[in-house]
């Protein structure tokens, strides 16, 4: 058995790969396998993979037909022999001292898993930077020096990362928990991330960063395609998960909201030639919620935008009307606000 077994899944990453799997060759931990799937690359990758093999004994690869990253995870996960597993993107880049460093710690403090840092890198314009979705600093806040496992969480289980790469997973934890990826979709770590979540005992933050995301438009989640609507999928899969360990009274409010905000943010940064697309596929998941028994629970829970968002999507039938109908809303509450504000003002 290995200390750490790494899963890449792999699909037309030719132009960093070779970068990404030196960043785990070159680990001050060396007692590791680098499993790769090919998710039925076009490119070159699959060559790059088998060449790269033949020059170094950890590392295994498997070939598939496209099938997406979640069903590569979950393919790669059975082959796994660590004793921890580490997912690793085929662009991105891994401190070379990170999977000594976590294996270190959660040996010591005996952990299902551990979170940690990461930092973004723009590869049109060179420039490193942060954001609160990989700083995690509420997190960082409260949480640190701590093991802490889910129910000390609290609401800081939505400044959690759902990203598999910023995370350091004992296996044997994994396997128990039964998690697996979302297959055939994009967005597919959320499922995994909950799943895990709600089984841990026994986590810790190490405030670090360890992790440099490369960000570029041709990735699957910064492209604005059709996929996009996938989101629709994924947080009803999430809800389901928060249904299954009777979370879902505890956090049904955050949820209903989040629902909501994570779907029209998705919405806005689509391809102006999918939108039409989403918007039906919105609406359609919206307008379930009419006839539902929790309709005046999900209802009366909503902020004020996205009760706007519900609304206006109910009422319109293409994104035209929708956008407009929303701006409107959103302008009028503005307003209503600011002369709020004047009146007060004049009243003392």
């Amino acid at each position: 058995m290995v200390k750490v077994s790494v899963i890449m899944p792999v699909y037309n990453g030719e132009d960093f790969l070779a970068e990404s799997i030196g960043c785990i060759l070159n680990q001050t931990l060396t007692d590791l396998e680098l499993i790769c799937v090919d998710d039925g690359s076009v490119d070159d990758s699959l060559n790059i993979l088998n060449e790269l093999a033949g020059s170094d004994s950890r590392i295994q690869v498997y070939h598939q037909e496209n099938r997406g990253g979640g069903a590569a995870r979950n393919v790669a996960l059975t082959y796994a022999s660590g004793e921890y597993v580490y997912f690793m993107d085929a662009d991105d880049k891994l401190e070379l001292d990170a999977l000594e460093k976590l294996y270190g710690l959660c040996e010591d403090k005996s952990l299902d898993f551990t979170i940690f840092k990461a930092i973004n890198y723009d590869e049109d314009t060179g420039k490193y930077y942060e954001t609160p979705d990989y700083s995690m600093e509420k997190l960082a806040t409260q949480m640190k020096g701590k093991v802490f496992s889910f129910d000390d969480l609290g609401d800081l289980i939505f400044n959690i990362t759902v990203t598999p790469w910023s995370k350091f997973y004992n296996l044997d934890f994994v396997k128990r928990s039964g998690a697996q990826f979302a297959e055939g979709l994009i967005f597919h770590d959320n499922v995994f991330f909950w799943e895990v979540l709600f089984n841990a005992k026994r986590m810790y933050f190490l405030d670090e960063f360890l992790y440099t995301r490369r960000r570029y438009s041709k990735s699957s989640t910064g492209a604005g395609d059709k996929r996009y609507a996938n989101i629709i999928i994924i947080i009803n899969r999430n809800i389901e998960l928060f249904i299954k360990y009777d979370q879902f009274e505890r956090y049904k409010t955050t949820l209903y909201n989040k629902k909501i905000f994570w779907i029209y943010m998705r919405y806005e940064n689509i391809q102006q030639k999918y939108k039409q697309f989403f918007f039906d596929e919105m609406k359609r998941d919206f307008s379930k919620m009419l006839t539902h028994e929790r309709y005046n629970e999900f209802i009366k829970s909503l902020e004020f935008k996205n009760r706007a968002i519900y609304d206006a999507c109910i009422k319109c039938d293409n994104t035209d009307d929708f956008d407009e109908t929303l701006s409107k809303s959103l302008k009028t509450n503005k307003m209503k606000k600011a002369l709020n504000k004047v009146t007060g003002l004049f009243k003392k």
